[in-house]
């Protein structure tokens, strides 16, 4: 009698172990799971893009003699004092609140140490992020919390949010343990209870009210600052094009893989569109408008690289946003912490624990213990060293390219790995000039 080996049983693919584990967790709470961070599936992105560098039929920039400029100027549409940053790379809006304020602090250093620009987030301004931006964008939220036309005065450039891509059409969290006495005075909130932002604002509906409030926020500042519309990756093509016809300077435009403080983890992994998917629908809707250039288009969601900013310039983008990046240069989810991590029920690195605020990093917490932790004049540095590496490896692909300027970038500079990939960014599958969906070989 012959024996055969023992074959292993194999898991369902519908009904993994991870998933029967949440379904066993639901059935147990009755609650649904909360968590911070982005998007954590397998999804088309930056990585599935290739440079075609120069060779022959391109000649490349010598990087010791040649330049490659990666200046941005933001806003000058409408406003009287546009911004000019030296780098295509920004601090996208983390709130005071789910971030604590050494860490807001840390990334005004960074950021103006880098000459770029930083972003306030939910919850108002604090002193010491605008003390320590040279350049700051002050975010206007469904929730209101904090703010004042002074501080909107205060701002080198307004940014109405309207969604956000780990939550297009939801809004903000923030659980109790991180409501301190100063967010909460700053909120106007009760300490230690859970709050939740909405996810519309309270006095328009629509395009048209939105055109309005534009002009509300030009009137209070003089029509000095920039205008910048944030949208969720949805659908990304009309609302940029009525962003635009509302009057925005600045649309920015974050794609699913962006992170979050706080939210329903089925939001972050079921709701929206990756950021390559993004990108070209917005630029085209742009270009449909005539306004490509003239109305400029920042891109957030998964930005981690020199190559994904230089990806996202030639795609279309004027500049990218960084803010899950932003705190891992900090020292957020350090290995190092691992054991603390670990006593959270976590580990170094998956990102989930932010919503909690017992950051053994010091960044995601309001707990004076912990964000002592976190020195911002090191983590100033630290941030200024990430982004210069970041415009360097941009640089670098540039020049190979052979563009003086990183904006001089585009789609024909890049090939796709995969179907999907192509696709999505408008750009031929690599080793033939088939983009799916509009022909070729």
């Amino acid at each position: 009698m012959t024996d055969f080996p023992h074959t292993p049983p194999r898991f369902s693919w519908t009904f993994s172990p991870e998933v029967n584990a949440e379904i066993r967790r639901a059935a147990a709470s009755g609650i649904y799971d909360i968590r911070g961070g982005g998007s954590k599936r397998r999804l088309p992105h930056f990585d599935d893009l290739l440079f075609l560098g120069a060779s022959i039929s391109r000649y490349p920039l010598e990087g010791y003699r040649e330049k490659c400029a990666t200046d941005v100027w933001l806003g000058t549409r409408h406003a009287k004092t546009p911004i000019h940053i030296d780098i295509p790379i920004t601090i996208a809006g983390m709130s005071f609140g789910s971030l604590s304020g050494p860490a807001k602090e840390a990334l005004g250093r960074g950021a103006t140490a880098a000459g770029t620009s930083t972003t306030t987030g939910d919850g108002g301004m604090t002193e010491e992020e605008r003390g320590h931006s040279k350049t700051l964008v002050y975010q206007y939220l469904p929730s209101r919390y904090g703010m004042n036309p002074d501080d909107l005065r205060r701002a080198d450039a307004i940014e109405v949010v309207v969604g956000q891509g780990a939550k297009p059409g939801g809004g903000g969290m923030l659980l109790g343990q991180k409501i301190s006495d100063r967010v909460a005075e700053m909120r106007n909130l009760p300490k230690g209870i859970d709050q939740r932002s909405a996810c519309r604002h309270p006095d328009w509906t629509g395009p048209d009210d939105l055109e309005i409030k534009i002009l509300e926020l030009r009137e209070i500042t003089d029509w000095e600052k920039p205008i910048y519309v944030k949208i969720g990756g949805a659908r990304p093509y009309y609302d940029t094009a009525l962003a635009v016809k509302a009057g925005a300077d600045v649309v920015v435009l974050d794609g699913m893989q962006g992170g979050t403080a706080a939210t329903q983890d089925v939001f972050i992994e079921h709701v929206g569109m990756p950021t390559l998917a993004c990108l070209p629908l917005a630029v085209k809707a742009l270009q449909d408008l005539g306004q490509h250039r003239k109305v400029q288009l920042i891109i957030s969601g998964g930005i981690r690289s020199g190559a994904d900013v230089a990806k996202a310039l030639a795609l279309g983008a004027d500049a990218v946003s960084i803010g899950t990046a932003a705190l891992v240069a900090l020292g957020d989810n350090d290995p190092a912490l691992e054991d603390e991590y670990r006593k959270l029920g976590t580990t170094a690195g998956a990102y989930d624990d932010w919503h909690e605020g017992r950051d053994p990093a010091g960044i995601t917490t309001q707990d004076p213990a912990l964000y002592s932790r976190l020195d911002p004049v090191l983590g100033g540095r630290r941030l200024k060293n990430y982004l210069k590496v970041m415009t360097l490896e941009a640089q670098t692909i540039a020049r190979a390219c052979g563009k003086s300027h990183l904006h001089n970038l585009e789609p024909e500079d890049l090939c796709a790995l995969t179907i999907e990939a192509a696709a999505m960014a408008g750009v031929p599958l690599a080793g033939t000039s088939w983009i799916p969906g509009r022909g070729g070989f």
